[in-house]
């Protein structure tokens, strides 16, 4: 299915979630599901509206476990969650398993430069739920649109990318780093809060994410 004509369905249809006035202030966080995680981020979990990092030193690391929790919970409202031109197709018994179903998805598929076009229309439109992709070769300027469309449309961004981005600044807020030897997390940046000094333990049985 091409980025464009996904895309246009997307926001066509009518019985996706569109962002409308409110009289109550919007959530800071959503929570991530991993307690140690939780506490060591400002608001208690992934920023609500904003492009999140996840910095990987390989594929399947356990990038998807990480973010499952989260959009388990995001995927019970209406709306979808987009993910762009992801490197595997998703399993669907694993994302079943974690809580999400299968008409909560909507893959993109998309060359790298259409990607980072689709990424950037599905945050700031408000159709989305949470959008995921993984952005190759983008600068900066690339990373401050989906951060400003995540913004804009008040949609959680998740954003993988190589471990070798964090040598770059980023626009993203928040972005966290996956280590294996051992299995951990490392918070290399989070707006609003002290970087924790200490890496934060995730479960070895991530790593299958």
């Amino acid at each position: 299915m091409s980025a464009v004509v996904a895309l246009d369905g997307l926001l066509a249809s009518r019985r996706l979630w569109r962002g409308k006035p409110s009289t109550q202030a919007p959530a800071d966080a959503v929570p991530t599901g991993w307690a140690a995680l939780d506490a060591a981020l400002p608001g208690g979990g992934w920023p609500a509206a904003a492009l999140s990092e996840v910095l990987l030193p390989a594929d399947g690391v356990g990038e998807l476990r990480l973010v499952w929790p989260a959009l388990a919970q995001l995927a019970r409202g209406d709306g979808v969650i987009a993910i762009v031109a992801p490197p595997y197709r998703p399993y669907a018994p694993a994302w079943d398993a974690a809580g999400i179903r299968a008409d909560a998805l909507q893959v993109l598929d998309a060359s790298p430069r259409d990607a980072l076009w689709a990424s950037e229309q599905c945050l700031r439109s408000g159709a989305c739920r949470a959008v995921l992709c993984w952005p190759q070769k983008a600068d900066d300027r690339a990373l401050r649109r989906l951060q400003v469309a995540a913004e804009t449309g008040r949609t959680p961004g998740f954003a993988f990318r190589p471990m070798q981005a964090c040598a770059n600044p980023s626009p993203a807020p928040l972005r966290i780093a996956i280590e294996t030897a051992p299995h951990r997390l490392r918070v290399l940046k989070c707006r609003g809060a002290l970087v924790p000094p200490a890496p934060i333990a995730f479960p070895a049985h991530a790593m299958h994410g």
